[in-house]
């Protein structure tokens, strides 16, 4: 009789973690391999989950696809893996328990991370690894990504018949990451053709019950839970969860009410969790009728749009000529020089200053506490640089909501150079996301919903720049890479420094389809050495031969150098200004004298160039 023949009048059991059970033996490596070098520790894992009263039991498998062993290089293996895998948990079962072959989610919290065709790739050769060693049904688990589960859940379905349990992951209590409700998704997963639909990891049973009081019973298809034991700590580098079995006793009655039909564990739980679980629900038939909880009515408070006291940046470059300025918050304490720098800016009449966000990975002043400094002090509008490299998910969502509240809205979404290039080559990078899902999550933002996909209660209203790179070898590239940018969310674009007019108008022409504006990043050059410097080791910056040439007849005077530096800048700022609305002016070593005399000029060529159309105008008419 297949199992869910057996589901029809009872509940079954199903086992608990492998992973978290093996890391507290000490093992952290590829766990999954240990089907092939410790398959008596597996085997024995498994059997002592039968022993305390599994019906069912998974196979350690559920990161043994090509993508995930490809991290241990391990990647050729999977066959080998996976067989072994069905071949132990069969050998535990022993004809008289179920096996299902597990298949885990590759997305986690960045759901466009990877790929979903090489993501279908490897789940056909997993999948076709599992069956043919003669499992009794698949079970799909952890997916946090309901796009992958339903690309994966079609695939399944359409290669075999037998059972397939179809499991969630929800970032807040009833919802996915995608804020979609738990019973939408759950009913999606029915009609796709799952036998048993339901939730496991991240949560315990208080909240995974909680979530299940909303969810009806599945007309075709049965319900599942595999709660985690706990809350996870983290001592002395490793996780431990600090659930007890009793409690998993006093809940086993409570997902029999929410019309579980199928109960095991994840992450924390043990053969006594598992235990407690078949203890308390043997013979106990499952429900056939549900009336779902109903909550509290809540007051409907439409999300605010947070209020913006001047327009965004990418809208007022679209109506007239614009020129930001990147003015670098100081790696001292000392901050005299800065703010001078930025007076002297704002009273040259720039539209805002620009402030990395520890520039070639070297610690600096937060550049949000400068940020709002200049704002409030000074009367500048700041534009906050963002990086990748410093902050996990966790703390770019809080460092966000922070320029939110401070009313800091200008950002600019960049991945930042790696750690290895600064003051401390052995600080981490961390790289949680990419630029492209920095954008992403920035404009996620401003629909009132977190990276997790709860609400925010407010709207925030960023204004998304990014990063356009034409100091590359294919500029056809940089641009493809470019609309992609566009697509996540970005707003408009600021330069590399630019070093050529030959390179501003093959910009010009590559980006004349974008649909977004383009501030062109210009530097001046202030000595030999320092271009040399620009030229030879900073990433993404390239100077022409004849600006090379230029400057190397004043090798020996850096007085002199820095002059030609500001005629060769304001030589290409004239023809920038023929091609582009946008100027953005780098400023080099905190020197603003040389930006405010490179503003200054901008926009005196700005004036002389609308006076210039008004004559040209009249005389049309």
């Amino acid at each position: 009789m297949s199992f869910l023949s057996k589901l029809e009048n009872q509940i079954l059991i199903g086992d608990g973690a492998m992973g978290t059970l093996l890391f507290s033996y000490g093992k952290d490596s590829c766990l999954e391999e240990l089907n092939l070098s410790n398959p008596e520790q597996i085997l024995s894992i498994h059997r002592a989950y039968l022993n305390a009263g599994a019906d069912i039991i998974q196979t350690n498998t559920y990161a043994a696809n090509y993508l995930k062993l490809a991290r241990y290089g391990l990647e050729d293996s999977v066959k080998e893996i996976n067989t072994a895998a069905v071949q132990i948990a069969k050998k535990a079962a022993q004809g008289k328990s179920y096996v299902l072959g597990t298949i885990g989610g590759n997305r986690g919290i960045k759901p466009k991370s990877i790929n979903l065709e090489e993501i279908k790739t490897g789940f056909h050769e997993q999948l076709f690894s599992l069956l043919v060693e003669g499992v009794d049904g698949i079970i799909l688990e952890t997916y946090y990504d309901l796009e992958e589960m339903e690309a994966v859940l079609a695939i399944a379905r359409r290669e075999t018949e037998l059972p397939i349990v179809a499991q969630l992951s929800m970032q807040e209590v009833g919802f996915m990451q995608d804020h979609t409700p738990i019973s939408e998704a759950l009913s999606r997963l029915e009609h796709l053709g799952a036998d048993i639909v339901g939730l496991n990891c991240r949560l315990g049973p208080h909240h995974m019950i909680k979530a299940l009081e909303q969810v009806p019973l599945p007309k075709h298809s049965y319900l599942s839970a595999y709660p985690n034991a706990s809350i996870p700590t983290f001592t002395d580098g490793q996780f431990h969860y600090e659930g007890n079995a009793e409690y998993f006793r006093k809940s086993a009655m409570a997902f029999r009410d929410q019309g579980v039909r199928l109960l095991g564990g994840c992450c924390g739980t043990t053969p006594e969790h598992i235990r407690a679980f078949a203890e308390e629900l043997r013979n106990v038939p499952p429900i056939t009728e549900k009336e779902l909880k109903q909550e509290t009515p809540k007051i409907i408070v439409e999300t605010i749009k947070a209020k913006r006291d001047v327009p965004p940046l990418h809208d007022i470059v679209k109506e007239r000529p614009s020129i930001l300025v990147e003015l670098d918050p100081p790696r001292k304490l000392d901050t005299t020089k800065f703010f001078a720098g930025a007076k002297a800016l704002k009273e040259v009449g720039i539209d805002a200053i620009t402030l990395a966000d520890n520039s070639l990975a070297s610690p600096r002043i937060s550049n949000s506490a400068i940020g709002h400094l200049v704002k409030t002090e000074i009367g500048l509008r700041p534009l906050i640089h963002i990086t990748c490299r410093d902050r996990n998910i966790i703390g770019l969502q809080s460092h966000l909501m922070g320029l939110a509240t401070l009313g800091l809205n200008d950002v600019l979404a960049i991945t930042g150079d790696p750690a290895r290039v600064g003051d401390f080559p052995g600080a981490s990078s961390v790289y949680d996301v990419s630029s492209f899902e920095l954008i992403s999550m920035i404009k996620q933002l401003n629909e009132g919903l977190s990276v997790s996909g709860k609400e925010l209660g407010q709207k925030t209203s960023f204004s998304v720049a990014s990063a356009f790179n034409p100091n590359v070898r294919s500029l056809e590239k940089a641009v493809v890479r470019m609309e992609k940018k566009m697509a996540h969310g970005a707003d408009y674009f600021i330069t590399q420094p630019v070093f050529s007019e030959e390179k501003l108008i093959q910009v010009y022409e590559a980006t004349r389809h974008i649909n977004a504006p383009i501030y062109i990043g210009l530097m001046p050059l202030t000595s030999y050495k320092n271009m040399e410097f620009l030229h030879h080791e900073v990433p993404g910056i390239k100077i022409s031969d004849s600006i090379r040439e230029s400057i190397s007849k004043f090798k020996d005077d850096p007085v002199q150098a820095a002059q030609e530096g500001l005629v060769i800048t304001k030589s290409l700022i004239d023809t920038a200004l023929e091609l582009f609305n946008g100027i953005y002016l780098i400023t080099p070593f905190l020197r603003y004298e040389l930006t405010v005399e490179l503003a200054d000029y901008t926009n005196k060529r700005i004036a002389n160039l609308a006076r210039g159309k008004k004559n040209v105008q009249s005389i049309i008419q």
